[in-house]
């Protein structure tokens, strides 16, 4: 899964203008000067039910020529959401060209919004509330380092075997929610679901029992630090937000209780906090945007014991003079000997500014040591790049690809059809029981990583592309050989491109589909899309779940790992399948059409009400997850098919 930056606002304030008693308290911050994207804001109303974020900006920006800073979105799915621009000229262009447009088969209604009370104000006033003071009280109660573990790491003080039994649970509910839906979509099914169901304890497939970490203490190889204030010691602090800034919370409390860090990471994210609390920088602040250091990334190989270390600041209005020295004390502060004793091995140095819309995030710049480190994986060394994906539990992913390989029955006949697949590791796991690999990734410094981890391992039947999957696939599934693929999906917690979806569907050569998700509630939609009867833009025979199970990667969290293999389902059982629905459907329209022929008759004879057909009661399984995730879906649209010659091949010069 590849990680992305959001867009820094930034919102200077002038402490020199006082506010006036007719200004309100909870919006004084407007009239501070500066920019802030809740001046300029629109309420977008009408949406459609599938939409992303990425796609509305595209429409509105590039389509549109609209200029949006931010799209706020109250949620996954919503109808509604805020669009903000940068002064009231862009705001009213935008009301004018999107007021009334129709989008995806839905008019859009378009009107300016108010701006949004300042949330630490907000909160303040809302801790007069009694509701607020008693949940106050009660946290209280509890000691910084308590309500850190509670934040990070709920089930810190739930026994381990109590944490799986939790988690198993968890994903069976989820997965009879995805049962529930095919169960919807599939009418022709409907037989062959509810006779699984009795075998499987519920489910139409085998639910295989949860695998445990072999790691539980200390399992993480890469955390992201916050640099701010502990409200305690009013000290600079490099450790973990206990709140939001939304939730009227800044304050940064210390990692060194948390049981799911190492002692190594632990030692590095002293040595940097001393480094802070000696200089004469200030932590970054999200109150007022004043301050430099924002944030600290730690990589950890526990093949090695290598350390990699990633520092963000806000240069403000520091010159490339100023940068250069800095640069050059952090070099000369980890070259120490406690460094060294720590393991540091590779510095990088990232400066974070203002992004505009189309520019692209910031990079990190090496400063000192290796430009990567090395872990290994089932016996397989890789190397890791500052900005590559690598799963989070190195020891947990060994039994999570190992359970992948059992899982698809891969055979030396087969191509793996690696999609999202970061540094390799996925595919170069399977390159030993398949007779081809091609992976598929967005981050080009994730793929020339994955290069040099075939080279590194002596694997020479794999190779990588760069490109987002849903625009390259086509030409890489013309590259597989043989008519047996195998394909590999681990996406990002958004999950995988309908487009994508659609072209994996299209293509009959992929028989098996493995799916890894480390947010299996955000990925149902994938789930129900692969499973869906045939149509015309999902030509192929549709994809049958056929067992799954889940990988605990995330001890003393709620989170947890889910495989699932999805078998091709026979084409002749799909054609069945399909002209089911369909006569199905026809029945309830002519079902509906003598339904309302029926009233009709009744209200001209004035006679009781002629008997009408139940509708079917579907019981919904209701699944409270923790896992959040913007799905980003798109129209369906046939592909056209594209030559293998126009994919780029990282194996050539790029």
């Amino acid at each position: 899964m590849s990680e992305t930056n959001e867009t820094v606002t930034e919102i200077k304030l002038d402490s020199e203008i006082q506010e006036t008693p007719s200004i309100s308290e909870e919006y004084a911050y407007l009239d501070r000067g500066g920019f802030s994207s809740e001046k300029f804001k629109i309420e977008l109303r009408g949406m459609p039910k599938f939409y992303g974020i990425a796609e509305l900006k595209k429409l509105m920006n590039q389509k549109l020529g609209l200029n949006t800073s931010k799209i706020k979105r109250p949620k996954n799915g919503s109808h509604w959401l805020y669009a903000c621009f940068q002064n009231d000229e862009e705001r009213t262009k935008a009301i004018s060209v999107l007021n009334g447009y129709l989008w995806k088969g839905k008019t859009l209604i378009a009107e300016e919004a108010k701006p949004a009370p300042d949330p630490l104000v907000r909160k303040r006033k809302q801790e007069e509330d009694a509701s607020q003071i008693k949940k106050k009280k009660e946290n209280e109660n509890k000691s910084q380092e308590e309500r850190l573990k509670d934040a990070v790491t709920p089930f810190w003080n739930i026994p381990y075997e109590e944490q799986l039994k939790l988690k198993e649970k968890e994903i069976k509910n989820l997965l009879m929610k995805f049962d529930n839906e095919v169960w919807k979509v599939d009418k022709g099914r409907r037989r062959e679901i509810e006779s699984n169901r009795k075998l499987h304890k519920g489910l139409s497939f085998e639910l295989i029992p949860i695998e445990k970490s072999p790691i539980t203490e200390g399992y993480r190889n890469k955390c992201e630090f916050t640099v701010g204030i502990d409200d305690e010691t009013q000290k600079p602090t490099v450790g973990f937000r206990l709140g939001s800034y939304v939730t009227g919370t800044v304050g940064v409390a210390p990692i060194m209780g948390l049981n799911h860090i190492s002692e190594k990471t632990k030692k590095a994210v002293l040595l940097f906090q001393e480094f802070v609390r000696k200089s004469s920088m200030a932590p970054f602040s999200p109150a007022d945007f004043s301050g430099y250091w924002r944030y600290l990334t730690v990589r950890e190989s526990s093949y090695s014991g290598e350390i990699m270390l990633i520092i963000a600041m806000h240069p403000q209005n520091l010159s490339a003079e100023e940068l250069d020295e800095l640069s050059k004390q952090l070099v000369a502060h980890f070259s120490s000997e406690e460094a060294v004793v720590c393991g540091v091995k590779s510095l990088y140095f990232e400066v974070i500014r203002k992004r505009r819309v189309g520019e692209d995030a910031s990079k990190p710049t090496h400063l000192m040591g290796s430009t990567h480190i090395t872990d290994s994986i089932l016996g397989l060394q890789f190397r890791i790049s500052a900005e590559a994906f690598f799963q989070i539990n190195t020891a947990g992913a060994g039994v999570l690809y190992a359970r992948a390989v059992a899982l698809s029955a891969a055979r030396r006949g087969d191509t793996a059809l690696d999609i999202c697949c970061g540094t390799g590791t996925i595919g170069l796991c399977f390159a030993q029981h398949c007779n081809k690999v091609l992976g598929l990734e967005l981050v080009a410094e994730a793929v020339k990583d994955a290069k040099a981890n075939a080279e590194l391992n002596n694997i020479e039947n794999c190779e990588f592309f760069t490109g987002k999957a849903e625009d390259i696939l086509p030409s890489v599934l013309a590259r597989a050989p043989g008519d047996d693929i195998i394909a590999i999906v681990d996406p990002p917690r958004a999950g995988l491109h309908m487009r994508a979806i659609t072209q994996l569907r299209n293509t009959e050569k992929v028989k098996r589909l493995l799916y890894m998700s480390c947010s299996p509630a955000a990925a149902i939609k994938n789930f129900v899309d692969l499973t869906r009867p045939s149509s015309k833009t999902l030509r192929g025979a549709p994809f049958v779940p056929v067992r799954a199970v889940p990988v605990d990667m995330f001890p003393h969290t709620k989170h947890v790992e889910l495989l699932i293999l999805f078998q091709r389902e026979d084409a002749s059982n799909s054609k069945v399948s399909t002209e089911a629905s369909e006569a199905q459907n026809n029945m309830a329209e002519t079902s509906e059409t003598t339904t309302e022929a029926s009233e009709a008759i009744a209200d001209n004879v004035e006679t009781s009400q002629l008997p009408t057909e139940a509708s079917e009661v579907q019981t919904e399984v209701v699944v409270s997850s923790e896992a959040q995730a913007n799905v980003e879906t798109s129209e369906k649209s046939t592909e056209k098919h594209v030559s293998p010659d126009n994919v780029v091949n990282t194996n050539d010069d790029v």
